[in-house]
């Protein structure tokens, strides 16, 4: 392995930090605030808060930082309440947003291996990941993203997927996405709940959660903990014979306390530590990895105006240590890398008239890494870590209108100073109309910007003269509900176009190209980092859902995702990004027995794709099938079952990587 580069990022390298575009978007987040003086039918205003409770009475979203009614949303969003959660049986959050329009994963063997979520096509370090209002990215990976590997459903009250480029409202990373995950809060003086289930390759998975609200404090804390001992991450098709197991423990947590009248604070925790044992590309392994997560929040949140006007003041911290060994060798440890985010945030929300709502906030945010690869060999020093760090302050603002009964129209602007790419501006804009006829028609614009990530720039495979990857997308689309919303029937068009999108590049052993020397050396590396991609996507989304009979439901989507590199006169033009498969369709049927049993069937359909940026290597289309069910001893108590993969299929999301074949689980569930 070749020495890192080592470079130390100096603060006073940077750009000049801008002053008059701040302020001309410090200026247009006051002229929200001032029109309100002209008011005349106030409302409140919704909390700005990701992590806000949604409700059970009407289905909210909170991904656009604002508790919003699905039906305002310009944008095509998935919630997935408590039951829908429940009902799905899914250990993975993964798992859970495989089932939804436009989403595909691939990972290099079974739970715990490193897995990559893509939406309508962007990369999967595209998606942004929240957690209770905290934004998760680890910046000593090499895209920067969030790995799903150890994302389990845990103490999850609703998950929200909002597709299209969203960096409007959640800044550099949400080309694809965002995904949004809230945990539970007690509506009770005291309740609680625990699941418990075991299966196939003594997969044991354990949670529960307690939690109360008396007089101003509210609480919960929960803790999941899952164990399996796997498949071979290695196909059994390439000679993969030995079980890679998984562990993984993780604890959460949430207290909100009401100070005084409008004013309230509140802290948040998630921690996670996962231990997976993985192969090499070409052969069974002893090597393993653990990762440990922390993510941390401490917020105050202020009400004025007799509520027509919230404020929240925020502080996260998010803190990623992974470690690679190989027991094979003198020197175990291969890999050691570190990842740290602190952001300060403000954001407001005000309640101009009846319809109107004006959002708007800043943040900064600071990210530091350090990663080292040492050598197997003892004899061998151990290198200098890599390292760098970086700086982003941003300003954004929307405006929610709704001039007309059913019409609502959004319009949102970002500025972000990144210490070392300057300043970039972005734009939002989009519109939906719910008319009475039960159509519900949506378009929305975005823009998106990435920053290169701090491993992209300052890793041993680091590149300092990258540029950032700009993309911009748009989407139109049109739901239709008949028989009072028994039958909804919706289709959506959507593009988008990256520009300088960052690679890997590998280099051959006979290379001459200077970029394959870690730089300022002769040390020849394995590859490098460079923009030469550009990207467009564009496709269908087609969903369905029909309730014939009281206690049968029957829903479906199909997404049809043409994923192009599109860079100019070279060998890849034209090829599918890898990866991605073309087609892929989603069924399911449930249907509740009046004796207390739910029983149900859902189908994963999935076209080929192609492994490589060439195209030279395919990965077959597959179809999945499992069944579940459901016995309510009591409102309480619940006895559930189900069969993953239940034909046994044997498929490929990753070439040369093993699949979980056919799986049976059962399991208790409880609510008090």
């Amino acid at each position: 392995m070749s020495r890192p580069a080592g470079h130390r990022y100096r603060p006073w390298d940077a750009v000049p930090r801008p002053g008059a575009h701040v302020f001309k978007y410090l200026t247009f987040c006051s002229f929200l605030l001032s029109t309100t003086a002209f008011a005349e039918e106030a409302q409140q205003a919704p909390p700005p808060d990701a992590a806000a409770d949604a409700g059970a009475s009407s289905i909210l979203v909170t991904a656009t930082r604002l508790a919003t009614p699905a039906d305002q949303v310009p944008a095509s969003v998935t919630v997935l309440d408590k039951a829908a959660i429940d009902r799905a049986q899914d250990l993975g959050v993964t798992e859970l947003l495989l089932r939804t329009p436009g989403v595909s994963i691939s990972r290099n063997g079974g739970y715990g291996t490193a897995t990559s979520l893509r939406i309508r096509g962007a990369e999967s370090d595209q998606t942004v990941v929240v957690i209770d209002g905290v934004k998760l990215n680890d910046p000593s990976s090499a895209g920067g993203g969030y790995n799903f590997a150890n994302l389990l459903v845990g103490d999850a009250s609703r998950i929200e997927v909002l597709r299209g480029p969203q960096s409007t409202l959640w800044g550099s990373q949400a080309i694809g996405g965002v995904v949004n995950v809230v945990t539970a809060m007690p509506e009770k003086a005291l309740e609680g709940s625990f699941d418990i289930e075991a299966g196939s390759r003594d997969t044991v998975s354990a949670r529960a959660a307690l939690g109360g609200k008396t007089g101003p404090v509210s609480w919960r804390i929960g803790g999941q903990s899952f164990t399996t001992d796997g498949i071979s991450a290695i196909s059994p098709a390439f000679g993969g014979k030995e079980k890679d197991g998984y562990t993984n423990r993780s604890v959460t947590g949430r207290v909100e306390v009401a100070l005084a009248d409008g004013i309230s604070a509140d802290l948040r925790g998630y921690y996670s530590d996962g231990h997976v044992d993985f192969d090499a590309t070409s052969a069974d392994s002893p090597a393993y990895g653990t990762n440990r997560e922390f993510v941390g929040y401490a917020g105050l949140n202020v009400a004025l105006l007799d509520g027509r006007f919230r404020n929240r003041f925020g502080y996260g911290y998010t803190d990623t240590d992974r470690d690679n060994y190989d027991p094979r060798n003198p020197r175990k440890q291969s890999f050691d890398a570190a990842g740290r985010n602190q952001r300060l945030e403000y954001q407001g929300s005000f309640a101009i008239a009846d319809g109107w709502t004006a959002l708007f906030g800043v943040e900064n945010e600071n990210s530091r890494f350090r990663s080292v690869s040492p050598s197997a060999s003892l004899s061998v020093p151990i290198p200098d870590p890599a390292r760098g760090k970086a700086e982003i302050t941003s300003v954004y603002g929307q405006l929610n209108a709704q001039p007309i009964t059913g019409l609502t129209l959004t319009g949102g602007l970002r500025y972000d100073d990144h210490d070392r790419y300057g300043g970039r501006t972005l734009f939002s804009a989009g519109g939906v109309w719910a008319l009475p006829t039960g159509t519900v028609l949506r378009a929305s614009y975005g823009e998106g910007f990435k920053a290169p990530t701090l491993y992209q720039l300052f890793s041993e495979y680091g590149n300092q003269a990258l540029d950032p990857e700009r993309a911009h997308g748009w989407e139109a689309g049109a739901e239709q509900r008949f028989l009072g919303e028994k039958l909804r029937l919706g289709a959506t068009w959507f593009d988008r176009t990256t520009t300088d999108q960052i690679i890997y590049n590998s280099c051959s052993t006979s290379s001459t190209d200077p970029r394959c020397f870690t730089p300022g050396t002769t040390t020849r590396r394995y590859g490098y980092y460079l923009n030469v991609a550009r990207a467009k996507a564009h496709g269908i989304e087609a969903q369905v859902a029909v309730e014939p009979v009281k206690g049968l439901t029957i829903d479906g989507n199909y997404s049809w995702t043409v994923a192009e590199d599109r860079s100019e006169d070279t060998a890849n033009e034209g090829n599918w990004l890898p990866r991605r498969p073309r087609n892929s369709a989603n069924g399911s049927i449930s249907y509740a027995w009046p004796f207390g049993l739910t029983t149900g069937a859902a189908v994963r359909w999935s076209g080929h794709s192609y492994d490589n940026a060439a195209n030279t290597t395919r990965l077959d289309d597959y179809t999945l099938v499992d069944l579940r069910a459901e016995y309510a001893f009591t409102p309480a108590l619940r006895l559930f079952a189900r069969v993953e993969n239940l034909f046994d299929e044997n498929y490929m999301t990753a070439y040369r990587y093993g699949t979980l074949g056919r799986s049976i689980y059962a399991g208790f569930r409880g609510r008090f």
